[in-house]
């Protein structure tokens, strides 16, 4: 009786998600399922022996992984060709007409999220897997799992495969936002960062509260289930229950197409959720299997790719910010507008060299866009539209929040804060030693420094050593919680045992970044070499210009620097190079640039893969740069590599390169 009844209650649920969901038609309210999955969660506790990971209760999460499994796909999971106006999508057409004649095409909406396979087995969900390098992905089963509008079942008891886009709608992006600000946490960018992020969450209760969300827009070898077309099988998995985007549109000839893409630019920013442009495909599957594929695209689909939105806004004021090393940035206050999904009320200035440049005065119209589709960037102002009320502007000689003059080098664009106590400086240092790419105390984001500085517990760098011995205190600041501050204590003292190269970086000694720390960590192997070394040595070695060596001699001769780092000492704090042995590869004393979007590394992770395989990774291409690692979106850098004739590696050739050594 109780396992019927658990099956009843399941069956209700599932259905109850799909219509939810798939037919956005839902027949109870979410306080009666609510009431249903707390029976079924209540039974299934009573009752384990009727275990279901397939269960709707298991939508929660709980499974902690130490590290995702590698699957290799057993189909290629290609990327597409790109368009970026009308032009190349004729283009593509005329290429599709001179191979099959006149077809139709099925026009999709390019979700801004995580590349999935999913596949079933016996009508029950089996595993969710990356796109990965296309050849091999991670088993991520129990997070998507958590994606409450997948179906956990299916009707369909033959195994199939389906593959769709997994991505974070914009009000659960803001959401969780709005809780890493009150924390003090990092933002995520955009909610694709924050959709990858999610999605590569060892514990899976963590993935569960992030709102995620998944669309499906190809099923595997469709013509094996007797379907004729790409859009007939969109209309199948809709009646399984999967969420097929309602906006997909079936059209007769390439002009269709433009039309409805011109459509879709109108409307991007109103949709619930990130957009980066479009999917053009043949619908016929016996078509598509006579234009068949390339070493890396399918030529029977393209996508079309959204140029840079700009928006004209009023630029209310400029303001001023300081930097832990006192730099100055001058930063515009906008009317808040749309623009490529999210509001944006703010942009970066950079210098006074750029205000002057384009002539961005107080009270002007300017134009604004997103940068790569992340960053806001004042592009340019529309004098026509002054009324007489805006001036230029006059770069300030003062600090916004010491008052101590501000110092301009004749051979920088920059303005810095020179006074060492100045409380903006301090708050930033204190957060910038704190940063997970420095010493990664977790829990001592910006917010929380602010908080410390402005009771007077946090006044140096050294202060966070400190911490610990008013930690009875720490208890009773009003939103902060014994937990908190204990697990903030203990990330403290894990801190003391980071290695020197983070610990030069935390510092912020001026122009030494993580590449330059590492560099000096791994030629001086500890502090006290480091402090003792003449400026003809540094200079000796190689990425270490004159001015570097001259900056990284003043901070050790500052007697409030010489402060910190012996009070540091005195804590216990690691001084110590602990050099990581370094696999000898094709990489090994080359000099490696990154550029473009890569789908399973970020950034850090590919340099930090580079460096331990010796590779000397550099920002810039040029003659003497010999591999250039490109993901999507490569522009001018991997056109400079391929004029001047450097190996270019793409990320599945990187990832081979990478599973050989690892072996």
């Amino acid at each position: 009786m109780s396992k019927d009844r658990i099956l009843e209650l399941r069956d209700l649920l599932n259905r109850y998600s799909y219509e939810y969901y798939a037919l956005d038609n839902p027949s109870v309210s979410d306080q009666e399922f609510d009431h249903i999955m707390q029976e079924l969660m209540a039974l299934e506790e009573k009752y384990p022996e009727y275990y279901d990971a397939n269960s709707p209760s298991q939508r929660v999460g709980g499974v902690v992984l130490d590290a995702f499994e590698k699957i290799t796909h057993k189909r290629l999971m290609l990327s597409l060709a790109n368009a970026y106006n009308y032009d190349d999508l004729v283009a593509f057409d005329q290429r599709v007409k001179q191979e099959i004649g006149v077809t139709q095409y099925v026009v999709e909406l390019k979700i801004d999220g995580l590349a999935m396979s999913v596949e079933y087995q016996n009508g029950q969900f089996h595993q969710a897997v990356t796109r990965g390098d296309g050849e091999v992905g991670e088993n991520v089963t129990n997070n998507v799992r958590t994606v409450k509008s997948i179906p956990l079942t299916v009707s369909f008891k033959e195994e199939f495969e389906i593959r769709g886009e997994v991505y974070m709608p914009k009000k659960s992006f803001n959401k969780l936002n709005q809780q890493k600000a009150l924390i003090g946490d990092d933002l995520f960018a955009n909610p694709r960062n924050a959709a990858a992020g999610s999605i590569r969450q060892l514990d899976s209760k963590i993935a569960a509260k992030r709102g995620l969300d998944g669309f499906w827009y190809y099923l595997c070898d469709g013509e094996t289930f007797n379907l004729k077309t790409h859009y007939e099988s969109l209309q199948w998995l809709k009646s399984l229950g999967f969420v097929i985007n309602p906006l997909t549109r079936l059209c007769k000839d390439i002009d269709e197409v433009w039309a409805f893409i011109q459509e879709m630019t109108e409307k991007r920013e109103s949709l619930p959720y990130e957009i980066d442009g479009m999917v053009v495909k043949v619908n016929d599957f016996a078509n598509q299997d006579k234009l068949g594929f390339t070493a890396k695209t399918p030529r029977w689909a393209i996508a079309y790719k959204f140029p840079a939105i700009e928006v004209m806004t009023r630029l209310k004021r400029i303001f001023l910010t300081v930097g832990r090393t006192g730099k100055i940035t001058p930063n515009a206050e906008l009317e808040p507008i749309k623009l490529a999904g999210t509001t944006v009320a703010f942009a970066q200035l950079h210098n006074e060299d750029l205000i002057k440049a384009r002539d961005i005065r107080e009270n002007d119209i300017v134009v604004v866009r997103k940068a790569g589709d992340i960053i806001p960037e004042v592009v340019k102002s529309v004098a026509e539209q002054r009324d007489g009320t805006q001036m230029p502007y006059i770069f300030p000689d003062h600090c916004p929040v010491c008052d101590g003059k501000l110092y301009r080098s004749p051979d920088e664009a920059d303005h810095f804060c020179i006074n060492n106590d100045c409380p903006a400086r301090v708050v930033e240092a204190i957060a910038h030693f704190a940063s997970r790419d420095a010493l990664n105390i977790d829990g001592l984001g910006v917010k929380k420094v602010e908080l410390l500085h402005k009771l007077g517990y946090l006044k140096t760098v050294e202060d966070i050593y400190r911490l610990k011995d008013q930690q009875s205190k720490l208890y009773e600041i009003a939103g902060l919680g014994k937990k908190s501050i204990d697990n903030l204590i203990t990330a403290i003292d894990n801190s003391k045992d980071s290695n020197l190269d983070k610990l030069l970086y935390g510092l912020g000694i001026r122009q030494v970044g993580e590449k330059a720390a590492k560099i000096l960590a791994d030629r001086f192997m500890s502090m006290d070499n480091l402090i003792n070394a003449q400026v003809d040595a540094l200079t000796q070695i190689k990425d270490i210009g004159n001015i570097t060596a001259l900056a990284i001699q003043s901070f050790f001769a500052d007697s409030n620097n010489q402060r910190i780092i012996n009070t540091l000492k005195a804590s216990d704090m690691n001084m110590e190079y602990r050099k990581e042995k370094t696999i000898e590869s094709i990489f090994t004393n080359k000099s490696v640039v990154i550029t473009g979007t890569l789908e399973k590394y970020s950034r850090k992770e590919a340099q930090a893969i580079l460096e331990k395989m010796g590779a000397n990774v550099n920002s810039s291409v040029s003659k003497q740069t010999d591999y250039l690692l490109h993901g999507s979106d490569a522009g001018s850098k991997l056109n400079k590599a391929q004029i001047l004739g450097i190996v270019t590696i793409d990320e599945a050739t990187f990832d081979r390169e990478v599973s050989k050594y690892a072996k």
